[in-house]
């Protein structure tokens, strides 16, 4: 019996000795040389924790209806319920902080947060104007 444990333990080992070198063998070297030492680009998020590029429906104290197309390069464009348009430039301050410039206007900062009860609001910093944001592509 004490062979027989003894035969066991050394198989096993043996084994794993051979396994261990066919992995060894079987992993490609790295050339770290070649590896890119470029940071992941970071990509900005809105307050509902999803990218902040999108489409979202923006509705104003009045009652009215902003549709605002958020482009990956920086851009942005918007479509009033009463069909005036505009366009301009976002940026985030990280995910409650949206900061819009809309041409020929000064930039606008906005602090913003998804409520427990799943409403995101957008306060303006500047006239404390609140606004209800729903993103229209989910």
């Amino acid at each position: 019996m004490r062979r027989s444990v003894f035969f066991v333990a050394a198989a096993s080992f043996a084994l794993a000795a051979c396994n261990s070198g066919e992995e060894a063998a079987e992993a490609p070297a790295v050339d770290e040389a070649m590896v890119a030492d470029e940071p992941a680009a970071e990509v900005a998020l809105a307050a509902d924790g999803q990218p902040a590029t999108g489409t979202y429906e923006v509705t104003l104290a009045d009652g009215s209806v902003i549709t605002e197309i958020v482009n990956a390069d920086g851009t942005m464009s918007w479509i009033s319920s009463d069909g005036t348009e505009g366009s301009g430039t976002w940026r985030t301050d990280g995910p409650n902080v949206w900061c819009s410039t809309d041409e020929g206007e000064a930039e606008t900062c906005s602090d913003e947060v998804v409520g427990e009860d799943g409403v995101w609001t957008s306060i303006n910093r500047e006239s404390g104007n609140t606004a209800i944001v729903v993103r229209a592509d989910s």
